[in-house]
């Protein structure tokens, strides 16, 4: 009879912890009160006019966390297992990096989830997106992901381009007319 209170009473303090980590997550001032230099300096412009993709992103109302986090329920539990927690440790501990670095990439589904059918758009000014299945199967390893273009915490974009910078966006162009006339 213990050792079954005891699981249920640990089921319950997991489930417990994990949805108050959920719950806390989607609070940016809670998470740019522990991140060091360059997240906390991210977390101010998100509260200022938009200056790049992220506090643009701020600006309607995303969360940090619904970008640093894969799909649905399982997304989320990873981010928290994989990154969350490690990160805590090893700040509570004073074992953290500093500056702090992304030590999970984000990956085009965590972009996916919102903007999901981006290639479906067959003109011109999307080819880019059109291309990409094309070169991920030539090139994968080459291929472009999403923030190569659309760099997330660089200032200095395009506002009405999605903040893309010339400098980056034609040198990923030119990687993928490379592939493409191979």
């Amino acid at each position: 009879m213990i050792p079954a209170i005891a699981v249920v009473v640990g089921g319950a303090s997991v489930v417990t912890g994990l949805a108050y980590a959920a719950h806390i997550e989607n609070n940016d001032a809670f998470c740019a009160s522990c991140h060091t230099q360059p997240e906390s300096q991210y977390y101010q412009r998100a509260l200022a006019p938009p200056v790049d993709l992220a506090s643009a992103h701020a600006d309607k109302g995303v969360e940090c966390i619904q970008c640093h986090s894969g799909r649905g329920a399982i997304g989320r539990v990873n981010a928290i297992a994989t990154v969350a927690i490690p990160d805590l440790i090893a700040y509570n501990s004073g074992r953290y990096r500093h500056p702090a670095v992304v030590t999970e990439p984000i990956g085009d589904d965590h972009c996916l989830k919102c903007h999901g059918g981006i290639d479906s758009r067959q003109d011109f000014n999307n080819h880019f997106h059109v291309f990409l299945a094309i070169w991920k199967a030539r090139a994968p390893q080459d291929a472009a992901t999403c923030l190569d273009c659309h760099q997330t915490h660089v200032t200095g974009g395009l506002v009405d381009a999605a903040f893309l910078t010339k400098s980056t966006t034609i040198a990923v162009c030119q990687r993928c007319h490379a592939v493409l006339r191979g």
